[in-house]
């Protein structure tokens, strides 16, 4: 009795060091969210268990992405849905008619974003009573299991070369019609296979089939991470959503012709643009930043709030809380005759201020957003730029 009891003890010692962990890792502002709202944080062992091999038919409870759509594109925890608070109204179509009981895990950029609290609170508002936060999010996840991926990264993959395309499909299917350059092998052939795989495991290899209903890519590259390919990723939605985007398959009967436009490397004032629509060289940027010669014509613009400005920002950025404001008063707020460029703590703000005013069709060719992760004690600043869509 007395070994049961310890046992128990143990238990309940690892799972209140766990949520201790948990709770001590996010920032105060963060802690107080959640506090405030009486969400629940969970850790990656329990999101791993819910979400099971990635597929969406049988994952058991439903991942909520809170950041931007571009980084839910290029890279999410499988099996999620993407619900950001800028968009929460039309995001939250997808799980209207769900059940109110059904258990949400809402996660974003770790443990310093706050969109998934905040995200987690709206859906609580709206009548959802099962609603817990995975703080440490996609960059915990990136690091210990395989993303999903969109369309558009991995046209952008094909299109460069810079990726292994695999087909999961029984080969009758891969033989009617499949994703040009990609390689065939089907789950049920896997073990016999695998040797046509490349032999360096850190070779980028994308699985795919034939969209959420099937969970072969899935299978494919739980198995294909499990015997250390680190750098795995599915294309869930697969070959259904890369022909309804009108990319062209074996089978096309009309060639499909390549747009062939011609991308300018600079912005009119001459900042060097990014391969990302809309974003800033990333590198180019950090090297005038580390080198404090930021050009005169660059104004960076802060967008978080003025609280976490204070704290540190890059040094000769301005603080315009982007967030609070409607495209026409953002835009009325940005200094005039200057290339501006946003940033954030991790890319998710900028992208999402950038967003707003294309969506408004302000003229956005002088304005970016620095994708890249930034953390900042005073002027002192540690900068890691995030990789662009096909690299």
């Amino acid at each position: 009795m007395k070994k049961i009891l310890s046992s128990f003890a143990l238990a309940a010692l690892l799972t209140m060091s766990q949520s201790y962990a948990q709770e001590n890792k996010v920032t105060p502002e963060i802690a107080e969210l959640i506090k405030k709202h009486n969400l629940q944080q969970v850790d990656f062992d329990y999101v791993q268990k819910k979400v099971g091999i990635g597929f969406r038919g049988d994952a058991q409870a439903i991942l909520i992405d809170a950041r931007p759509a571009l980084k839910y594109e290029k890279g999410t925890i499988p099996s999620s849905l993407n619900i950001t608070d800028g968009n929460f109204e039309n995001d939250y179509k997808q799980i209207m008619s769900l059940a109110k009981d059904k258990e949400l895990i809402v996660f974003c950029a770790g443990y310093n974003c706050e969109k998934s609290p905040i995200v987690a609170q709206m859906l609580k508002k709206n009548g959802h009573t099962n609603v817990k936060v995975y703080s440490a999010g996609e960059p915990e996840w990136a690091k210990r299991s395989y993303l999903e991926i969109g369309t558009n990264v991995v046209k952008a993959y094909q299109e460069n070369n810079s990726a292994l395309l695999v087909d999961t499909r029984p080969q009758i299917k891969y033989l009617q019609e499949t994703i040009p350059g990609s390689l065939s092998i089907p789950d049920t052939n896997l073990d016999k296979l695998i040797g046509r795989l490349p032999i360096d495991k850190n070779e980028k290899i994308v699985t795919f089939c034939a969209g959420y209903t099937c969970e072969k890519s899935n299978i494919v590259a739980n198995k294909l991470y499990s015997e250390g390919y680190k750098n795995v990723s599915v294309y869930a939605a697969g070959v259904p959503a890369w022909k309804e985007a009108g990319l062209g398959t074996t089978s096309s009967k009309a060639k499909v012709k390549a747009e062939v436009k011609e991308k300018k490397p600079f912005t009119p004032n001459g900042a060097k643009l990014g391969e990302d629509e809309g974003s800033i060289d990333g590198e180019w940027l950090k090297a005038q930043i580390v080198e404090d010669k930021v050009p005169e014509y660059i104004q960076i613009v802060n967008v978080l709030s003025e609280k976490d400005f204070k704290k540190g920002h890059i040094k000769g950025s301005i603080n315009i809380e982007a967030d609070k404001l409607s495209a026409k008063e953002l835009f009325e707020k940005l200094p005039k005759g200057k290339t501006i460029v946003f940033n954030c703590s991790a890319g998710a703000r900028s992208i999402e201020a950038w967003s707003k005013l294309k969506k408004d069709q302000v003229d956005v060719s002088d304005i970016l957003y620095f994708d890249a992760n930034v953390t900042c004690e005073g002027e002192n600043c540690k900068i890691e730029v995030n990789e662009p869509l096909g690299a």
